[in-house]
């Protein structure tokens, strides 16, 4: 089933021009055409299906520097103060509190990663704690159980899947631009060589400029037009339950499970970095340059079914554009999930955390989390096409770095500096071997 999803409504009606186009309605294109927006550019966001229907409103809603790789954390350091900085312009809540993240560990190896970690992380400024044995018990207590050791990243936090991405798109509108939902853009146009439209579902679009946040979509969004984005794709399950557990700290993580609260009070509960691989054409034409990240990951990664070829998110083939596309026939994805995994993760939960024990179930659902191969994402203005822009691949963590991703895009867009250093998110990176480069968190 979906995850919970706030419902709004938006235009209907197509604009014949604009400054900007934005395709994809979920965080980071969201987030991208707001801040476009908000700097007086005629901005159209462009939804196939719901804004925010897929990974978007399918993660866990952390949003944290703790752990991330040294590529990423100036943008999800920038990204937490925007976070707050759109509630504060919109005067309205996505769900976003500075809460603090809790991880437990009973691995001497793990704890040691985390250590060498923070001793890099807190040389950038970062407020990242080691836990010894008694302050980990302590902060755990909800487990009920010692732990060997822990970090806690007071300055990090979560927001709300469920509200957050709705939220901003309705920032979108109320900054003069437009949000279409249930309409499809088919392709690009271009004149010269350079980006002049957007054709649609519903017609045509005239502007200069493009940017492609497809998320699952945008590796055969970009195949389309010429250009090589790899891109792979694993289904994520997960499940939540109602409100009711008390005293369950607001966003935990051990190797067992993670625990996070739900803006109705309940929780999300999963398995950290466990997935099904479904076979893709997408996957299978790039696999030699995913093989340094699956290495890594095979353990927790299982076999999975033909759900994603099936869905055609990451087909191969060259669709027309006057007839509906892969897009049009798949306007939400939304998999099945793991009935096995889903059965794994709650029955970890309940044995980690007696609090959840008589807790019933709301609903499970499952999501496609896209990649690239080194599991960073690609914000590229220099794709070889003038005017068109990427900004996709968010690799799993995209959520809590929506904000600054959606930034820098409008950086790229208005030619103004840069809120981070942008070389380690360009495309052309894919030209050399992978071996080495996955990302470590």
């Amino acid at each position: 089933m979906p995850a919970p999803l706030l419902q709004i409504e938006t235009d209907n009606a197509l604009p014949p021009e604009a400054d900007c186009v934005v395709i994809g309605g979920g965080i980071a294109g969201v987030s991208a055409a707001y801040w476009l927006a908000r700097a007086g550019q005629k901005v159209v966001l462009l939804e196939k299906g719901r804004v925010g229907a897929e990974q978007s409103s399918r993660n866990w809603g952390w949003c944290r520097q703790q752990n991330r790789d040294a590529r990423e954390l100036p943008l999800s350091t920038r990204s937490l103060a925007l976070w707050e900085n759109i509630a504060a312009d919109l005067g309205e809540d996505t769900g976003f509190r500075r809460c603090g993240l809790l991880y437990l560990s009973d691995n001497e190896a793990e704890i040691e990663g985390w250590a060498t970690w923070g001793r890099f992380a807190r040389g950038e400024g970062i407020d990242t704690r080691m836990l010894t044995a008694a302050e980990a018990a302590e902060r755990g207590a909800a487990t009920g159980k010692p732990w060997l050791g822990g970090v806690w990243s007071p300055s990090d936090g979560t927001a709300d899947p469920a509200r957050a991405v709705p939220v901003i798109a309705r920032g979108i509108v109320r900054h003069g631009g437009h949000v279409i939902q249930s309409c499809a853009a088919r392709g690009v146009e271009l004149a010269g060589g350079r980006v002049c439209g957007v054709i649609t579902e519903r017609g045509t679009i005239r502007t200069p400029v493009v940017v492609v946040a497809g998320g699952a979509w945008a590796g055969s969004f970009m195949h389309r037009m010429g250009i090589s984005f790899p891109q792979a794709s694993v289904r994520s399950s997960i499940l939540s339950i109602a409100p009711g557990a008390e005293g369950v700290p607001p966003a935990l993580h051990t190797a067992a499970v993670s625990v996070t609260r739900r803006g109705d009070g309940g929780h999300t509960l999963a398995i950290s970095g466990r997935a099904n691989v479904d076979p893709t054409p997408a996957m299978l034409h790039h696999a030699r340059q995913f093989l340094p990240m699956f290495a890594r990951r095979w353990r927790a990664l299982s076999p999975g079914g033909m759900q994603g070829w099936r869905a055609g998110f990451e087909t191969r083939r060259h669709w027309a554009m006057d007839r509906p596309t892969p897009m049009e026939r798949m306007r939400v994805l939304d998999p099945a999930p793991s009935a096995r995994l889903v059965a794994e993760t709650l029955a970890r939960a309940r044995r980690l955390l007696p609090a959840l024990r008589d807790v019933p179930v709301q609903a499970s659902w499952a999501g496609f989390i896209d990649s690239t191969p080194d599991g960073v994402p690609v914000i590229d203005a220099d794709t070889g096409i003038p005017g068109l822009v990427l900004a996709a691949g968010l690799s799993g963590h995209g959520f809590g770095i929506g904000p600054g991703v959606g930034h820098l895009v409008a950086d790229m867009v208005l030619g103004r500096k840069p809120i981070t250093a942008t070389a380690q998110y360009r495309l052309d990176r894919f030209r050399s071997s992978q071996w080495g480069k996955v990302a470590k968190f």
